[in-house]
């Protein structure tokens, strides 16, 4: 090589890749060949009628003037009448200046008996055939046996009739509204972020469905929509949020966002309000009289993974 790291022969030019080398290539060609197809995505669901033009030029949350707002949230509300039977009423519930909130986990009392899944279903207008169905929950609960902290070898598969088992400990896991969101700085077109009381929310208007979020998140917190959502008229929640709990179209990653248009209102999430035993804890975290405060300050608290480093907003503790 020459003192500008180009080959000074033929020979050096032509040289043979190594595997390393190759693979590597390999690995990049086929990442930039996922994000064309994503790119492309609209364009192909519009030319094939899954989706109107108006559909592909939508704006972003951000640069929603009031009036264009309106008109939005008008076309979800009749298209969601359209296609479930009942009409939502969409709102835009905005931060409160000076609250962040976090989230509490108390494992000795959690007994997985997954009523919170439900209830995250039954309030996040989650796709599902049926009540009984949590395959979309944003909230996984995990059994795990006493004494390990081994999430990987955990199951969320057993069968919630036979718990508590006495050798067993159950940890639910939802999205954590990382300080350090990984999620969001994989995001190619900005349509997820975190909002300044730190819930990561998604514009689904302008998420193009690459799924980059859902690999870049540790905690397994984000479902993506491969069909329709099915829902049914009765199981459909009309008090909807634009950025947490409206019904999502099609092809795009949700993600819980703590019942954002409850907790903005003064609210608890619908996870805490159904757990039977008092396992979860929520609030304002900038408050120094909350009860999350108290349990931050007064309890053995540890966060999942914390070698990530996403410095999450959601914790466990022990009594």
């Amino acid at each position: 090589m020459d003192t500008n790291g180009q080959p000074k022969t033929i020979e050096e030019a032509v040289q043979p890749l190594s595997r390393r080398t190759f693979l590597k290539g390999a690995g990049m060609a086929m990442a930039g060949m996922a994000g064309l197809v994503a790119a492309l995505k609209p364009l192909m669901q519009l030319e094939s009628g899954q989706i109107t033009l108006a559909d592909l030029l939508k704006t972003h949350y951000s640069e929603l003037t009031p009036e264009k707002y309106v008109a939005v949230v008008k076309e979800l509300e009749d298209r969601t009448e359209k296609d479930y039977g009942k009409r939502p009423r969409i709102s835009d519930t905005k931060p409160i200046e000076g609250v962040e909130f976090a989230y509490a986990l108390n494992l000795s009392k959690c007994i997985g008996c997954r009523k919170c899944a439900h209830a995250c279903l039954a309030e996040n207008n989650q796709s599902r055939e049926s009540d009984d169905d949590i395959n979309m929950s944003y909230i996984r609960v995990l059994e795990l046996n006493k004494g390990s902290i081994n999430v990987e070898a955990s199951d969320h598969y057993y069968e919630p009739e036979s718990v508590p088992q006495e050798d067993k400990y159950y940890m639910p896991v939802q999205c954590h509204q990382c300080r350090e969101s990984p999620c969001t700085k994989a995001c190619p077109v900005q349509a997820t972020w975190q909002e300044p009381d730190g819930v990561v929310v998604v514009d689904y208007n302008w998420c193009i469905g690459c799924r980059y979020c859902m690999a870049a998140c540790p905690y397994d917190a984000r479902r993506f929509n491969f069909s329709k959502p099915k829902l049914t008229a009765d199981q459909m929640n009309p008090n909807q949020g634009y950025l947490s709990n409206r019904v999502r179209p099609v092809g795009v990653v949700e993600k819980c966002t703590f019942c954002l248009h409850r907790t903005r209102e003064g609210k608890y999430p619908a996870c805490l309000e159904v757990c039977p035993v008092g396992a979860r804890v929520f609030g304002d975290i900038t408050d120094p009289d909350s009860e999350i405060n108290y349990i931050l300050k007064n309890k053995r608290v540890y966060v999942l993974k914390e070698d990530v480093g996403t410095v999450p907003r959601f914790y466990y503790f022990f009594d």
